[in-house]
């Protein structure tokens, strides 16, 4: 679902600030590479997670769903000096890219990615993460929630990426469709969950924005 016009989005993007020379080629890599490049933050919600790491300062950060690695560096682009992320991911395909741009930005040190399933590594982290970002398998995202919400500091944020899901949230729903129940059943639950304050932005795909109250 197209939620404002091309032209619309084209005058947002354009004045957005530019991705950062590295991350374009990521980006260009992705759409030339691999497979579904839909899934790529992209420019402007690239630019998004890096203002809000950047409004945030995390010292550690988990983000669940790697990709080809660019959310990662944009969250990195706030983190504090000395600061962590975790990243996970179950495609190993993607690791040599990953890995290359991750060593190509300078932050091998200070990203620790990990392939594997996520739901079996991240009840081992000891990490106490101020700043999770959700952007995986869409049948687990209330799993993750429940696994990091507790074992965050107040004043914590949690991203969740997709919670529109092509607009199918509004839909009449099939209830095979495991994703869109999942996601409709979470967003419900996030809006009357009183640990959290909530926004849900119509970028892209939909971002919700949770702080730990």
């Amino acid at each position: 679902m197209e939620f404002i016009s091309q032209e619309l989005d084209d005058y947002v993007c354009a004045h957005t600030e530019k991705e950062p020379e590295l991350l374009y080629e990521l980006n260009r890599r992705t759409h030339l590479e691999v497979l579904q490049p839909r899934m790529l933050s992209g420019q402007f919600q690239g630019r998004v997670l890096s203002m809000l790491s950047h409004m945030i300062r995390p010292k550690n950060i988990l983000e669940i769903g790697t990709y080809t690695g660019y959310s990662a560096l944009c969250l990195a682009e706030g983190m504090q000096e000395g600061g962590k992320i975790v990243t996970l991911d179950k495609n190993e395909e993607l690791e040599d890219l990953i890995t290359e741009f991750f060593e190509r930005a300078g932050l091998a040190e200070s990203i620790d990615f990990r392939v594997g399933n996520a739901m079996e590594i991240v009840p081992t982290l000891e990490e106490q993460f101020d700043l999770v970002f959700i952007d995986a398998d869409k049948r687990n995202y209330g799993n993750y929630y429940d696994m990091v919400i507790d074992r965050m500091p107040s004043g914590g944020y949690i991203l969740l990426d997709n919670v529109l899901w092509s607009g199918k949230v509004v839909e009449e729903v099939d209830p095979n469709d495991i994703d869109t129940v999942e996601l409709i059943a979470l967003n419900k639950r996030l809006q009357e969950d009183d640990r959290v304050q909530n926004v849900l932005l119509p970028i892209r795909d939909g971002l919700t924005i949770l702080r730990k109250k």
